[in-house]
């Protein structure tokens, strides 16, 4: 006797003993990431995840806002403030990929850092007061003024690196790994789409 095309359906649907086939592995963060309406192979969040963003935006203020608190309790031995901080990874981050053969200007910083050019000229003092960082003759434009970092602003780099480490470390001791994994893949996704991508080489 033949078997018809829907025999073989139901064979392909079905395991030994009539149970039902194996289907691929799942990941179990992404698929509470898709459960709450968040495509995270295209980006895109579903009519029905509108007021899930929403917690979620609330969710990382609230990580932000912990972690900085924590940081700030970190640095306090050394003097330097988040920000500072910030401004020591960016002027490093520059003088490796974006700018090259030249010193950052004080503008440029102010971009990165999504702050004022006063505000980033506060920033600057105290750094060039602390002997991290120093304003030169930019090697491009003799006429210009650039930021470098000083020999103690790149030692100061190293600790401030195993300060982040260690605060981000103890924030996410208990959280699975693989939900690690999804907001990595998300979370950059939804900043790209707000800034221009970094020139040169990543963060």
């Amino acid at each position: 006797m033949t078997s018809s095309p829907t025999d073989h359906a139901d064979r392909r649907a079905t395991g030994p003993a009539g149970t039902p086939a194996a289907g691929p592995a799942s990941d179990p963060a992404t698929d509470a990431v898709v459960g709450a309406g968040i495509d995270t192979g295209s980006g895109t969040v579903t009519e029905g995840a509108a007021d899930g963003v929403a917690e979620l935006a609330d969710e990382l203020t609230r990580a932000i806002k912990r972690i900085r608190r924590r940081t700030i309790h970190q640095l306090e031995p050394y003097g330097i403030t988040p920000g500072q901080s910030r401004a020591l990874r960016v002027l490093a981050h520059a003088e490796a990929c974006e700018t090259p053969g030249r010193a950052m200007r004080l503008s440029e910083l102010a971009d990165r850092l999504n702050i004022a050019p006063r505000s980033a000229t506060t920033v600057v003092d105290a750094l060039e007061q602390a002997g991290l960082v120093e304003r030169i003759p930019d090697p491009a434009d003799r006429r210009a003024v650039g930021l470098a970092l000083t020999t103690d602003g790149r030692a100061a780099l190293e600790r401030l690196a195993q300060v982040r480490q260690a605060v981000a470390e103890e924030y996410f001791s208990d959280t699975d790994p693989a939900d690690v994994a999804v907001m990595l893949r998300v979370l950059p996704a939804a900043e790209a789409a707000h800034r221009a991508p970094a020139a040169g080489c990543g963060r």
